[in-house]
């Protein structure tokens, strides 16, 4: 019984390789192309061996078109109030100075009130107080007294002055102030030069002090902002050339250089900012928030290549036809899988190994005539 048992497991043993040679066998002899000295040259197929080449060492990145911070202005009203009228549109330029909108809210009269008030109170103590110095000096007033009328002074001052100051925030000029003329508007201006963004100013709206009511950029100072991983940035330098596009135009690849590099990392995601210059004329077609796809050029190598027709791809490997027999009548080519590295725009890096080196002969032309 163990004598049978022992021969079968050797005979399915034995099944079992010679079905997998065969499969090996069968995976390599499908992996071979044979062609006939006709089919070659009337395909204009073409051999070539590896051959150094220029290329540069990339870095790709991401990012998008910014404005530098002080092109941004979030504009808002420090009291809030409720919108009267709105003077701009989204996409319209706006210059320093200029009128956005107007806010009402009743709390504007109170302060211009009490600013008053405080005004005509000033004005008496004042004179009370230098009333009181004169009595003090001369020995006819207590010092009590006269420290307390300097004491009203100076708090009084001090509420004069911050008043002052708050009517400014909001943009109402204390010297204008009358108690004939009260108002509860006031003019919202743009602090800076440049386009309306958003717009949240719809009449009748109410504006918290927190809440924009006009966001203005100054697309004249539009730049190309990266963002680079921190293992990566002491690869960078100023001036390195960028190549970049912009959305889903691929097509297109626009060039820059590096015009500054952050020196503070984000603890979010470990990086740095990079900021890069852009052509007058493109900045005139671009606006802020588009996204990019970057390639900084670090460095410059020489590498064994092969011209990128000479690869075809299947999901993400690469394969070359490397010749394996070549005589008068007849070529035979084996599919063999390979590792890439640095391209360019007509060559790519091929990574040498048992198949492939620098004295190996490959199709490098015509390859879709038999993929």
């Amino acid at each position: 019984m163990n004598k049978f048992i022992y021969t079968f497991l050797i005979l399915v043993a034995f099944t079992s390789c010679k079905e997998t040679n065969t499969e090996e066998m069968q995976t390599e002899t499908s992996n071979i192309v044979a062609l006939t000295k006709e089919q070659f040259e009337t395909s204009k197929m073409k051999i070539g061996s590896p051959k150094e080449q220029d290329f540069d060492a990339i870095l790709k990145v991401s990012g998008k078109i910014d404005v530098p911070a002080k092109d941004k202005a979030k504009i808002t009203a420090v009291l809030g109030g409720y919108i009267k009228a709105s003077n701009v549109i989204i996409g319209q330029k706006v210059s320093k100075g200029q009128a956005i909108a107007v806010i009402e809210n009743t709390e504007f009269i109170d302060i211009q009130k009490e600013y008053l008030e405080i005004s005509e109170q000033l004005t008496y103590l004042k004179s009370e107080y230098l009333r009181q110095k004169a009595l003090f000096e001369e020995n006819i007033t207590s010092q009590k007294n006269y420290l307390k009328a300097e004491s009203d002074y100076q708090q009084t001052v001090s509420s004069y002055n911050s008043l002052r100051e708050k009517l400014k925030l909001i943009n109402i000029n204390p010297n204008t102030i009358n108690r004939a003329k009260l108002s509860s508007q006031v003019t919202i201006y743009s602090p800076i030069n440049g386009v309306v963004v958003t717009t949240n100013a719809n009449i009748g709206a109410y504006i918290a002090p927190e809440n924009t009511i006009v966001e203005v950029v100054n697309d004249a100072n539009l730049m190309l902002s990266l963002s680079v991983f921190e293992k990566d940035i002491l690869k960078l330098s100023e001036n390195q050339e960028i190549l970049f596009t912009i959305g889903d135009n691929i097509e297109t690849v626009y060039k820059s250089k590096i015009k500054t590099i952050g020196r503070a990392i984000n603890e979010m995601d470990r990086s740095i900012p990079v900021f890069g210059d852009l052509d007058a004329e493109l900045k005139k077609k671009l606006v802020v928030g588009m996204f990019t796809d970057a390639k900084i050029v670090i460095g410059n190598k020489k590498a064994l290549a092969l011209p990128t027709t000479s690869f075809s791809e299947e999901g993400d490997k690469k394969f070359l036809y490397l010749v394996t027999k070549k005589t008068v009548n007849e070529y035979e080519f084996q599919k063999v899988a390979v590792k890439t590295g640095l391209e360019n725009d007509s060559f790519t890096e091929v990574l040498t190994n048992s198949f492939i080196h620098q004295n190996s002969e490959v199709l490098i032309k015509g390859i879709f005539q038999i993929n």
